[in-house]
């Protein structure tokens, strides 16, 4: 157990008290030296850890030359290693990108990139004048104040087991062959400086979760990591040559990179050498890292690293490098899931922490959804579940949104059951009118084995004549899949501004889209079938109320009478009527409070949830009389 002066400490770092921050012993930023004075023959050194002891070694490095392809292009110096670090561990290694480059007792810049076709030996560095202009870029994707109250400080993410895989880094290529180095080699083209991902507690499914929907983002070169951190704060601070991690999800889950740390002024850090997601001011954690080893190969070279504690914000993911500020706390979305497989008796519960960035907090709180649905009944082939999720924000005037669905595929259910929660998150997070905020998620899924799927038989009704506002009551049969039939009563009312004919019905399972009329017309060529981009909350209310998959709708469907150009005429003037007064309610309420359960039936539909997914649609027709 902490002693209270610990605990105090602990308190006051994260707080971000300036009594704390001017006990820490920072490092001033070293002299640099211009790349218009770096040259070819010139000799340093390079500083970086290579294994478990922390200590930093260096290692020799020889100039070759410098790239400058003009403006717009990357600068950059080409140098060879030697010495006896880099002989022992093979040569200059994926994971060493952001090692600061010394010559004569000057800072020229970070390594930062393996050659195509170059022995390993062979390697890119970044210009530190080039690295220092992150410093000055701006910071504005902060959404609230950067320190957090004293309940999330009180409450970290809880402790996590430590994984028996290790942390695989790449940031350089590695090749036998060592051709003569030509200085106009495009590095646009020739350069590997893309940076290598590691993850730690999603499972291969979730790992491939995360490429298929963050790819766009550059996300590849994804490997199995570990992670020594329980999820608190660290007071530690950094030095040149330190190992540094950087991450997006931190707790039960997380995906990152660890480099190397270039220069340090201050509580302000640069690392890498190069890009993580390259997507400019942003808001991710900062930890620090643990080196495990070096293993060497005929093609790849790693060094292998391990995420520790959060130390701090990194604000800005450049070309040129990454950026940090020791001690400031990131925004970050808290997600809890709650996994229950019914079969199995298995209950398990995760938490994550997810870095506060609107174009990845959809696909990671998905992911973390998904794995730990794949994690607890480890095979989500051909099984129900059932997905609640609620979100807290201020899309909406009540300040959450929550749905419930029940789901079934043979292959994979639980790729299909997280499409909702992505979808919700992405509205949100893509919302071109507001800035939104997502203080929390909460997941709850249970998971059963077998298909539990309904179609419908037939929806007789008790009368066939009826008026507007009458209840007629339908006798619905269902068929279980391989079970025995189930008879149910659902009570339907005619709306009260029915005309007069015949009013024909679908009865049918709530994820089918109905065919309306409007819909024909629409297909017919009729009326246009362009609507406006609607508003975040009522984008969000259409999803909550939409039916559900184990839902039977009975609502008016398309006619399928012949009508006279007249009639056709009449109602394309009451589309557009309807179309014009739904523009301008969304006009005068951008942010519409969604509905609460018993208030989400329409006056026109009646819904019945059932214990199964329902397939199909069956249809009805009553004759109105007035």
């Amino acid at each position: 157990m902490k002693s209270f002066k610990q605990k105090f400490l602990d308190s006051v770092f994260i707080l971000g008290l300036s009594t704390l921050l001017s006990t820490r012993a920072y490092a001033a930023m070293p002299d640099i030296l211009p790349l218009d004075q770096v040259s070819e023959g010139m000799h340093g050194q390079a500083y970086t850890v290579v294994d478990s002891s922390g200590d930093i070694r260096s290692f020799d490095v020889d100039i070759v030359g410098t790239i400058d392809n003009g403006k717009g292009s990357n600068r950059l110096i080409m140098a060879k290693a030697s010495g006896d670090v880099v002989d022992k561990v093979g040569g200059v290694l994926q994971g060493m990108s952001g090692s600061p480059v010394y010559v004569n007792g000057k800072l020229i810049g970070a390594l930062s990139a393996g050659i195509k076709d170059m022995n390993p030996f062979t390697f890119f560095i970044t210009p530190i004048e080039d690295m220092i202009k992150i410093w000055n870029m701006p910071d504005s994707v902060v959404k609230k104040p950067e320190s957090p109250d004293q309940k999330n400080i009180e409450e970290p993410i809880k402790e996590i087991e430590l994984k028996e895989e290790s942390q695989v880094e790449k940031d350089a290529d590695d090749s036998e062959v060592d051709p003569e180095i030509d200085p106009e080699i495009d590095p646009e083209i020739d350069a590997e400086d893309d940076a290598v991902y590691f993850f730690s507690g999603f499972d291969e499914n979730g790992a491939n979760f995360l490429t298929e929907h963050l790819s766009s983002y550059g996300l590849k070169n994804l490997y199995a990591a570990g992670n020594r951190s329980r999820g608190r704060f660290s007071s530690r601070s950094l030095e040149a040559g330190d190992p540094v991690g950087v991450t997006v999800v931190y707790g039960d889950f997380s995906l990152g990179a660890t480099g190397t740390v270039t220069a340090v002024d201050d509580e302000n850090i640069l690392a890498f050498g190069h890009s993580f997601l390259k997507q400019g001011n942003v808001n991710y954690f900062m930890t620090d890292a643990d080196v495990v080893g070096t293993i060497s190969g005929v093609s790849n070279g790693m060094k292998i690293s391990q995420i520790g504690n959060i130390i701090g914000r990194v604000n800005q993911d450049r070309t040129t490098g990454i950026s940090g500020i020791i001690g400031k706390i990131p925004d970050s979305v808290p997600i809890h899931v709650n996994v229950f497989d019914y079969a199995n008796q298995i209950e398990e519960s995760y938490d994550a922490k997810i870095a506060y960035n609107e174009k990845l907090i959809p696909a990671l709180s998905a992911a973390i959804a998904y794995s730990s649905m794949t994690k607890t009944s480890d095979y989500l082939g051909d099984k129900t579940a059932t997905l609640k999720f609620s979100i807290d924000t201020n899309a909406v005037n009540s300040g959450k949104i929550e749905r419930t669905n029940m789901f079934y595929n043979v292959s994979d259910v639980g790729q299909v059951s997280v499409a909702e929660l992505l979808s919700a998150v992405n509205v949100i997070c893509s919302d071109v009118e507001n800035r939104n905020e997502i203080s929390d998620v909460h997941v709850d899924v249970t998971i059963e084995n077998g298909r539990k799927t309904a179609t419908i038989i037939s929806a007789v009704p008790d009368k066939m004549n009826v008026k507007p506002g009458e209840k007629v009551t339908f006798t619905t049969t269902i068929q279980p899949y391989r079970a025995k039939r189930e008879v149910v009563q659902i009570e339907y009312t005619v709306p009260k501004n029915q005309p007069e004919g015949l009013l024909n019905l679908d009865v049918r399972g709530g994820s089918l889209v109905p065919i309306t009329q409007a819909m024909l017309l629409q297909q017919a060529g009729i009326v246009s079938a362009d609507e406006p981009i609607k508003p975040a909350a009522d984008q969000l209310r259409e999803l909550v109320e939409s039916g559900k998959n184990n839902e039977i709708i009975i609502a008016p469907g398309a006619s399928t009478e012949v009508l006279s150009e007249r009639e056709q005429k009449r109602r394309i003037r009451a589309v557009l009527k309807a179309q014009e007064e739904e523009a301008e309610l969304e006009k005068q309420n951008h942010k519409v409070e969604l509905l609460k359960d018993k208030e989400k039936k329409s006056s026109n539909e009646t819904r019945f949830a059932t214990n199964y997914i329902i397939e199909n649609v069956v249809h009805a027709t009553l004759k109105v009389e007035r």
